[in-house]
């Protein structure tokens, strides 16, 4: 078995890895190796932001997950996309930059993870953004990741700004500055019109590096430890068995699925788990996997009565063109849009102190996210609860480290989680209903007319609902002793263990209220200043 020894070891090259890359291989003194399972990102759609659509079920750039038939959803299996290539789900996401709410973070830190508040988190918000707009003192100029305008306003998204107005939900600019709440146009993960993923912000540069390394098509498949240090990853690449050890730390940034899978094969996990498939223990560790959490999307569709939308651009040849024409010399129009370009953060329950619903508008239709548009004007107005109480888990099925784990989500398994889509999707019809959007409307095609009651609403979501892509929280932040089902500490090191650390959305305690792709850079960049402390190297 050949073997090959550096200073840090980084399994996954996504939203995570890409910064631990670059920060970790920027002053010369330690050498980095970056693993990715999937292959370069050199697949065009990748960077146009429209791709999205085109990387949605790709097997090449996306593992295609599913989860386990789901009891709340009526026994349905959800397709579970993941980035698989370099920037990993920053490169096939729907690219908008949302940081969450700042009770979100205050949340964090009262249950005993210090330094996670939103003071503590706002300055690597700051650091991590390249920003032309907003408030100073909540955004940031230089950093690597861009977060852009989209630029132009639409017909039908001033409409739907103009009635949630008329609801009491007040336009707002800046999703990410002084407050959350409001409707408005989202901003974007791209620069001059091409998506800006990890790979793209943060590796790209750092690749001249003589002491960075980057393996693609490199799948990890379990960690080595000696004792109860983790020194070293076995990978497999081109028919090969490798191993790479780790002088300093291994950083596992593999994602919500794949991390707590890696722990459990490699020895770290719930002792019941671990026996059953007659694995040797290293650690037991009740949490691994446990503490699943994600926004579930309910998606509320209208027939438009003005051929405005993306479904009418993509039926004519003419305007299709148009569309390539506009990208091709400016970098704009849709093509540089992405599909969502709407937003709103609102209360939709009585008596709600803060937004427990988001909303994604698109102007287009389809039956679900990626898939090919309905054949009539339309678009979307996608809800989510923003805060769930479901929880759910992710665990091995074998010791097959190329099996998928069994992801059961738990989705709609409160009353609260039921009842809140439920009244995001009402929230949506009083929207469609105001002055402002009402001439826009032709009918509603889903749910339809005929779902009147709570009851009839709750089981469109379960027949039609799915993920909006934000599984995370199975390697939780906590303390161990007051949180028996905390896997990392708050500087995410693996409690019981020496020299591994996980660094992704796994280890948020509590979902954020909005997209988790900006809020993981930001988990790296934090990381990245624990790591180089406990080196000894300069912040």
């Amino acid at each position: 078995m050949t073997t090959v020894s550096f200073d840090y070891v980084i399994v996954g090259a996504g939203s995570a890895g890409c910064v631990l890359a670059n920060r970790l291989s920027a002053d010369g003194r330690h050498t980095v190796l970056l693993l990715e399972a999937g292959p370069p990102d050199t697949y065009p759609w990748i960077h146009i932001p429209i791709g999205y659509a085109k990387t949605m079920f790709n097997p090449t750039v996306n593992w295609c997950f599913y989860t386990e038939p789901e009891p709340g959803m009526n026994g349905r299996s959800i397709y579970w996309p993941r980035g698989k290539t370099l920037g990993g789900s920053s490169s096939i996401n729907g690219l908008i930059s949302i940081r969450g709410q700042r009770q979100d973070y205050d949340r964090w830190a009262a249950a005993g993870n210090t330094g996670w508040s939103y003071a503590d988190v706002l300055p690597y918000f700051r650091r991590l953004e390249h920003a032309s707009f907003g408030d100073r003192a909540f955004h940031g100029t230089n950093g690597p990741l861009w977060c852009s305008p989209i630029g132009r306003s639409h017909e039908l998204i001033e409409a739907i700004i103009a009635g949630a107005g008329e609801l009491g939900i007040p336009r707002n600019d800046d999703f990410n500055g002084a407050d959350q709440e409001g409707a408005g146009y989202y901003h974007l993960s791209t620069k001059g019109g091409w998506r800006c993923s990890t790979a793209t912000a943060y590796l790209r540069p750092a690749r001249r590096r003589a002491n960075l390394r980057v393996e693609t098509r490199a799948r990890a498949t379990k960690l080595v430890f000696d004792g109860k240090r983790a020194d070293g990853v076995i990978y497999r690449q081109r028919g090969e068995e490798l191993t790479a050890r780790a002088r300093r730390e291994i950083l596992l940034c593999a994602g919500a699925l794949q991390s707590p899978q890696l722990l459990q094969l490699s020895g770290v996990g719930a002792p019941s788990l671990l026996h059953r498939f007659g694995i040797a223990a290293v650690h037991e560790l009740r949490g691994v996997g446990e503490n699943l959490q994600d926004h579930l999307q309910a998606r509320v569709i209208f027939e438009c009565t003005r051929p405005i939308t993306t479904n009418d651009d993509l039926r004519s040849w003419w305007r299709m063109m148009k569309m390539g024409v506009e990208y091709v010399l400016t970098r704009g129009g849709p093509m540089a849009i992405g599909i969502n370009q709407g937003g709103i953060f609102a209360r939709a329950v009585a008596g709600a102190v803060l937004p427990d619903v988001q909303f994604h508008v698109a102007t287009l239709s389809s039956d679900m996210a990626g898939s090919p548009t309905h054949p009539f004007s339309g678009f979307t107005m996608s809800v989510c609860q923003l805060r769930p109480e479901s929880r759910g888990s992710v665990r091995i099925r074998s010791i097959d480290p190329l099996e998928p784990p069994a992801m059961q989500p738990n989705y709609l398994s409160t009353v609260n989680d039921r009842s809140t889509l439920t009244a995001g999707i009402r929230l949506a019809r009083r929207l469609a209903a105001t002055r402002a959007l009402a001439p826009y409307v032709k009918a509603e095609y889903r749910p339809g007319s005929v779902a009147q009651s709570d009851d009839d609403l709750l089981e469109f979501a379960k027949n039609t609902g799915g993920t909006i892509f934000h599984p995370s929280g199975t390697c939780k932040m906590g303390d161990i002793e007051r949180d028996p089902l905390a896997v990392v500490d708050s500087e995410l090191k693996v409690h019981g263990v020496s020299a591994l650390r996980v660094v992704d959305c796994s280890v948020m305690p509590v979902l954020v209220s909005g997209n988790t792709n900006v809020p993981v850079v930001m988990i790296a960049e934090k990381a990245a200043d624990h790591i180089l402390a406990a080196a000894g190297a300069p912040r």
